[in-house]
């Protein structure tokens, strides 16, 4: 198996790369808190939004309760099945592909960014993948988004390999991180520090999800932290979206969102977004246009009309979603949308 992977895969023989530092060998399936043998890959797509090739990492160090890909996050134990295991090079040379195609033209995709699950637990993986497609893009972008919790030394590799990091922080009271992941919260917190510290322009942002009633009042003393090391960081304040452990446990409202953005504000912190909310009700503009589209009014169903009206702010193209017939049917234009984004 060492032989057919590369050098890279000699770091997984005694895995501490996370802070958990397990010390397993991978090679040989001995598994540690995130349950990952060898890297493997949910999926990848050209992803708009960041001008990216997106690889999803498959696995996890942390367990949350609120995770919205716990499919792919508690991989192998989800009983699900993805992609797999891809060599570095072939990899690479998808990447590549993608971020030459005719798609990847039109996004202006420039970089090839990792997510998970938790990427950091694959980073020798991930590093030779960046090595093999740097030799035809030397200046190729490198993003990385993760939640913190990784070895003193994978985090300076982090930061020498990759041209942005988005770091989560999922509260800041110990009992309230380790209720939420599983994971006590001072190694997340030293490396917020350290990044900010040692690697501040590789910053893309600092990001918590508002969870209400379990970290919502943590989110001001996460912004007093960030402030006390550099008040100029960028914090993204994110809404919770009822998931997995957390199912029926409510997000939160644009009242409470506002409530807590404008506390963080007088922190200090110089930027600061936040943006979205559970929706409780119908989308405020697909009603207006349920009721005012013109093409609509043969449409008899109030239902039908709001429903048509939903699919047009997702991007449809037609007004009575006949995909059959649709002149975008190979490529249609309609994409999962946040709730909260039918409003702005």
């Amino acid at each position: 198996m060492k032989e057919a992977t590369g050098k890279w895969a000699s770091r997984f023989e005694d895995c501490k790369l996370c802070e958990w530092k397990c010390g397993v060998n991978r090679l040989e399936a001995e598994t540690g808190v995130c349950g990952a043998g060898m890297p493997e890959i949910a999926y990848c797509n050209l992803a708009e939004v960041l001008q990216s090739y997106s690889v999803t990492m498959l696995s996890c160090n942390f367990k949350c309760i609120y995770c919205n890909a716990y499919r792919l996050s508690q991989y192998p134990d989800s009983g699900w099945f993805y992609r797999g295991y891809v060599d570095p090079g072939e990899l690479a040379t998808e990447a590549l592909r993608r971020i030459d195609s005719v798609e990847g033209r039109a996004m202006h995709v420039d970089k090839i960014s990792f997510t998970g699950g938790e990427p950091a637990i694959h980073l020798p993986y991930i590093a030779a993948v960046i090595e093999e497609t740097k030799k035809k893009i030397p200046g190729l972008g490198v993003g990385f988004a993760t939640n913190g919790f990784m070895s003193k030394k994978t985090l300076q590799e982090i930061i020498e390999l990759c041209s942005y990091v988005t770091f989560e922080i999922k509260a800041f009271n110990d009992d309230t991180h380790r209720a939420i992941t599983g994971a006590p919260v001072e190694p997340v917190l030293r490396n917020a520090e350290y990044l900010i510290r040692k690697g501040k322009e590789k910053i893309r942002a600092f990001r918590t999800i508002v969870i209400p009633g379990i970290n919502d009042t943590e989110i001001v003393e996460i912004a007093e932290f960030l402030v006390s090391i550099d008040p100029s960081v960028p914090l993204r304040i994110i809404p919770f979206r009822p998931n997995y452990i957390l199912y029926y446990h409510p997000g939160p409202t644009k009242k409470r969102m506002d409530e807590i953005g404008d506390a963080v504000l007088k922190t200090g912190l110089e930027d600061v977004w936040w943006r979205g909310y559970y929706p409780v009700n119908a989308s405020k503009r697909a009603i207006d246009i349920s009721k005012n589209q013109k093409k609509l009014t043969s449409v008899t169903h109030r239902g039908a009309r709001l429903g048509f009206a939903y699919s047009k702010l997702a991007g449809c193209i037609t007004e009575n979603r006949n995909c059959g017939e649709c002149t975008m049917k190979l490529s249609c234009a309609v994409g999962l949308k946040e709730p909260w984004l039918l409003d702005d």
